[in-house]
């Protein structure tokens, strides 16, 4: 904070979700003076609650937009190749069809040749597999009920760390990140955004923050900080909640699930982290974004319609052992959510306030550059926006960095080791190596994390309160095994984040 209070920047981001990040790196590449501010952690809603994929998104090829799958599989291919390859893993997604299912099986084997063609056969053929083949990827796949499966290829994330590495590469750039810090008015001259006022959420400390332009980045707040810039600003976007929960679950899996349901929507079943991701729901929301939240009601429907596809034992409510809780931000329009095509809105204020918001995950790179662009063209700087396909902080395949650590630290445990080098990269040697060899234990018994990832979040990845680091920068939270003696622990750290500060 006391590097951003008072400063002059170029853009002020509001927001530090995927889309603010991105913007963040867009203009911070393109040499413009940048800060980016939220009122609570880095990927603090949305962006640490999606269903975790890098997708060309099938169901838009069904909907007849080649344009954006086309669009989506270059973006996919850009963070997995290059950007972020730790923190994409390729995966292939079964798809069952069901003699009473929604889809017929000619339609599922042309749309995943047609998908896999769109992506040029870079992930491999899409196409039917047998029974016995489907049952040896997903064990818990309920194939005696199945007429047939066929495959495709997409990636799975970690939405959370895929916003740091991007916040992380805005910073080397020069950008200025500071998380729990509340927009709470705009300042103008002579009909112009000129900056911000700001209060600490955490210590308190009113300042303020010049900028010659500002994004809105906000997320499902998109309208409110519009409403600062004007109070008459209408409503610009529909909200839709989406649950996901995560359960013990997945041993044995090499692939994903995809289930069309009967409403048009599908039902995912993907290996992540160790668990078992299912998801999701798309339900009409209105009301305070901050109260959105998965109910009972949420998490038994998502189980219910995971049960089309497998075996009701891998989905007893027993093994549920966290709920996500997102909103998506669409575009206005008549219908349900489901079927509206999850675009990208923008708008600019009476005052100049660039405003972004929605589109998917996979698109991050180029919605931001093109936020960023609009932001920065008033200036007259002659700067070009654009923001090079390069290594983001960290980015090395997992494979690579899984064999560095068991060179340099024999001693870490297989699980543990695969654990760092997939969601920190290169990152992880940095982050061992300033451990010192303290702090190697495992937070809790039954998950992959250790002691060491806590300070390190505090001192090298802007995580400032319990939650941030349990829950998105690392996932103890997540596997229910944030007890009050981990937490008193991790505050005590935070207090004091040792070595790694």
């Amino acid at each position: 904070m006391d590097r951003v209070a008072g400063e002059s920047v170029d853009l002020l981001v509001i927001g530090a979700g995927i889309l603010g990040a991105s913007t963040a790196l867009a203009a911070a590449s393109a040499g413009a003076r940048v800060a980016v501010v939220d009122r609570g952690d880095l990927a603090g809603a949305t962006s640490s609650a999606s269903s975790k994929l890098l997708h060309g998104g099938l169901r838009y090829l069904e909907m007849g937009d080649v344009g954006q799958v086309l669009r989506s599989h270059s973006e996919r291919w850009a963070t997995a190749r290059v950007m972020a390859p730790q923190l994409a893993a390729p995966t292939r997604f079964l798809v069952p069809v069901f003699e009473d299912g929604p889809v017929p099986l000619w339609k599922a084997r042309s749309g995943v040749a047609a998908y896999a063609a769109l992506a040029r056969w870079m992930d491999g053929r899409g196409g039917r597999i047998s029974l016995s083949e489907a049952g040896r990827l997903v064990p818990d796949l309920a194939v005696g009920r199945a007429r047939g499966v066929v495959v495709y290829h997409d990636h799975v994330t970690h939405d959370a760390r895929l916003t740091l590495a991007v916040l992380q590469g805005a910073a080397e750039r020069g950008a200025h990140v500071l998380t729990h810090a509340d927009v709470v008015g705009l300042r103008f001259s002579a009909g112009r955004l000129v900056g911000a006022d700001l209060v600490d959420r955490l210590g308190g400390a009113s300042f303020m923050v010049s900028a010659t332009a500002v994004v809105n980045a906000a997320g499902p707040w998109v309208d409110e900080v519009r409403r600062l810039e004007s109070p008459s600003a209408g409503t610009s976007v529909r909200l839709s909640k989406g649950v996901h929960l995560l359960l013990r679950g997945g041993e044995g899996w090499s692939a994903a699930v995809t289930t069309p349901l009967s409403d048009g929507r599908v039902s995912f079943a993907v290996p992540w982290q160790g668990l078992l991701l299912l998801g999701t729901t798309d339900d009409e929301f209105a009301g305070d974004p901050s109260s959105v939240a998965a109910t009972d009601q949420d998490a038994a429907r998502i189980l219910a319609e995971a049960a089309v596809a497998l075996d009701r034992d891998a989905l007893d409510p027993s093994l549920v052992v966290s709920r996500m809780a997102g909103l998506r931000v669409l575009p206005m329009s008549t219908g349900v959510t489901s079927r509206i095509r999850r675009g990208t809105v923008v708008s600019r204020g009476p005052a100049g306030m660039i405003s972004v918001a929605g589109g998917k995950l996979t698109m991050w790179r180029a919605i931001g550059c093109d936020a960023a662009r609009l932001a920065l063209g008033r200036l007259g700087t002659g700067r070009r926006v654009e923001m090079p396909v390069r290594p983001l902080p960290g980015a090395t395949p997992q494979a690579l960095v899984e064999r560095s650590i068991g060179r340099r630290y024999p001693a870490l445990r297989d699980d543990v080791a695969a654990n760092l080098a997939r969601n920190y990269g290169t990152s992880a040697l940095e982050l061992l190596d300033r451990a010192g060899g303290r702090d190697m234990g495992r937070i809790h018994a039954d998950g992959p994390d250790i002691w060491a990832q806590v300070p390190y979040a505090v001192s090298n990845e802007w995580a400032a309160t319990v939650e941030d680091v349990l829950l998105r920068r690392m996932t103890v939270g997540l596997r229910g095994h944030a007890d009050q003696e981990i937490r008193e622990r991790v505050a005590a750290a935070i207090t004091s984040p040792g070595p790694s500060q």
